[in-house]
Protein backbone atom coordinates (compact mmCIF):
# COMPACT_ATOMS: atom_id res chain seq x y z
CA UNK A 1 0.00 0.00 0.00
CA UNK A 2 0.93 3.23 -0.52
CA UNK A 3 1.35 5.56 1.96
CA UNK A 4 1.42 8.78 -0.55
CA UNK A 5 -2.73 8.75 -0.86
CA UNK A 6 -3.19 8.78 2.46
CA UNK A 7 -1.20 11.52 3.39
CA UNK A 8 -2.41 13.85 0.21
CA UNK A 9 -6.15 12.51 1.79
CA UNK A 10 -4.99 13.49 5.24
CA UNK A 11 -3.85 16.92 3.86
CA UNK A 12 -6.56 17.67 1.93
CA UNK A 13 -8.86 17.06 5.19
CA UNK A 14 -6.94 19.00 7.07
CA UNK A 15 -6.87 21.94 4.65
CA UNK A 16 -11.15 21.41 4.46
CA UNK A 17 -11.46 21.64 8.34
CA UNK A 18 -9.26 24.55 8.65
CA UNK A 19 -11.60 26.12 5.52
CA UNK A 20 -14.76 25.25 7.82
CA UNK A 21 -13.28 26.69 11.01
CA UNK A 22 -11.61 29.81 9.92
CA UNK A 23 -14.12 31.18 6.76
CA UNK A 24 -16.42 33.11 7.09
CA UNK A 25 -18.29 33.17 3.94
CA UNK A 26 -21.17 30.31 3.79
CA UNK A 27 -19.98 29.67 -0.24
CA UNK A 28 -16.50 28.90 1.68
CA UNK A 29 -17.83 26.67 3.90
CA UNK A 30 -19.70 24.94 1.67
CA UNK A 31 -16.18 24.58 -0.36
CA UNK A 32 -14.35 23.45 2.55
CA UNK A 33 -17.05 20.61 3.28
CA UNK A 34 -16.94 19.51 -0.15
CA UNK A 35 -12.53 19.19 0.20
CA UNK A 36 -12.99 17.17 3.51
CA UNK A 37 -15.57 14.66 1.64
CA UNK A 38 -13.34 14.25 -1.32
CA UNK A 39 -10.49 13.62 1.01
CA UNK A 40 -12.36 10.64 2.95
CA UNK A 41 -13.09 9.45 -0.64
CA UNK A 42 -9.89 9.01 -1.49
CA UNK A 43 -8.39 7.18 1.36
CA UNK A 44 -11.06 5.08 1.25
CA UNK A 45 -10.61 4.24 -2.55
CA UNK A 46 -7.05 3.94 -1.62
CA UNK A 47 -7.43 1.15 1.65
CA UNK A 48 -10.28 -0.37 -1.04
CA UNK A 49 -7.47 -0.89 -3.58
CA UNK A 50 -4.72 -1.87 -0.68
CA UNK A 51 -7.33 -4.51 0.00
CA UNK A 52 -8.23 -5.46 -3.70
CA UNK A 53 -12.03 -4.76 -2.65
CA UNK A 54 -14.20 -3.59 -5.67
CA UNK A 55 -16.94 -2.56 -3.74
CA UNK A 56 -15.67 -0.10 -1.47
CA UNK A 57 -15.01 1.68 -4.72
CA UNK A 58 -18.35 1.41 -5.78
CA UNK A 59 -19.37 3.20 -2.39
CA UNK A 60 -17.11 6.02 -3.18
CA UNK A 61 -18.22 6.34 -6.41
CA UNK A 62 -22.25 6.46 -5.10
CA UNK A 63 -20.31 9.64 -2.51
CA UNK A 64 -19.16 11.49 -5.11
CA UNK A 65 -23.01 11.42 -6.54
CA UNK A 66 -24.17 12.31 -3.13
CA UNK A 67 -21.79 14.95 -2.81
CA UNK A 68 -23.08 16.50 -6.15
CA UNK A 69 -26.13 16.61 -5.17
CA UNK A 70 -25.25 17.82 -1.88
CA UNK A 71 -23.48 20.58 -3.37
CA UNK A 72 -26.87 21.46 -5.57
CA UNK A 73 -29.08 21.62 -2.17
CA UNK A 74 -26.34 23.68 -0.53
CA UNK A 75 -26.05 26.38 -3.32
CA UNK A 76 -29.66 26.61 -3.59
CA UNK A 77 -30.15 27.61 0.38
CA UNK A 78 -26.73 29.93 -0.43
CA UNK A 79 -28.69 31.78 -2.83
CA UNK A 80 -32.14 31.94 -1.23
CA UNK A 81 -30.86 33.37 2.16
CA UNK A 82 -28.78 35.70 -0.38
CA UNK A 83 -31.96 36.77 -2.33
CA UNK A 84 -33.73 37.70 1.48
CA UNK A 85 -30.32 38.62 3.64
CA UNK A 86 -28.35 40.04 0.85
CA UNK A 87 -25.45 38.44 3.11
CA UNK A 88 -23.37 34.79 3.02
CA UNK A 89 -21.01 35.45 5.63
CA UNK A 90 -21.76 32.75 8.28
CA UNK A 91 -21.73 35.53 11.26
CA UNK A 92 -24.62 37.37 10.25
CA UNK A 93 -26.72 34.79 9.61
CA UNK A 94 -26.37 33.40 13.07
CA UNK A 95 -29.88 34.52 13.93
CA UNK A 96 -32.62 32.32 12.13
CA UNK A 97 -35.50 34.66 13.35
CA UNK A 98 -36.67 37.62 11.22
Amino acid sequence: MNPFYLLVSAALFALGAYGVLARRSAILVFMSVELMLNAANLALVAFARAWGSLEAQAVALLLIALAAAEVAVGLALVVAIYRTRETTLVDDLSELKG
